[in-house]
């Protein structure tokens, strides 16, 4: 995403200085996982902290510019993403596009 020229900001609650050792300031760090999401394009997920399990989604609507997830841990429900409206791709199951 980077060499594509994506600006790319991260928050994870765990491994934060791991990722700062290793991208330096190639990307932005963020201090909580709604914050990451302002003006954000996407969401996308490549971790499985139990504090991504259960997001507010009222908040990622708010925040996200599209409802466009990308979901490398498989962490929501198919039918929940349909009826909140997003595009949803999960690694390995059916896409959820919206059709509205």
């Amino acid at each position: 995403m980077l060499k594509a020229g994506a600006t790319v900001s991260v928050f994870d609650p765990e491994a934060i200085n791991n990722v700062k050792t290793l991208l330096g300031d190639k990307i932005a760090y963020c201090d909580d996982q709604y914050e990451v999401l302002k003006d954000a394009e996407a969401l996308l997920i490549v971790t499985e902290w139990s504090a991504f399990r259960t997001p507010d989604f009222d908040q990622l609507d708010a925040l996200l510019k599209n409802k466009v997830i990308f979901d490398g841990r498989n962490l929501y429900d198919l039918q929940k993403m349909i009826d909140c409206g997003y595009y949803y791709n999960s690694i390995g199951r059916k896409i959820v596009e919206h059709n509205g």
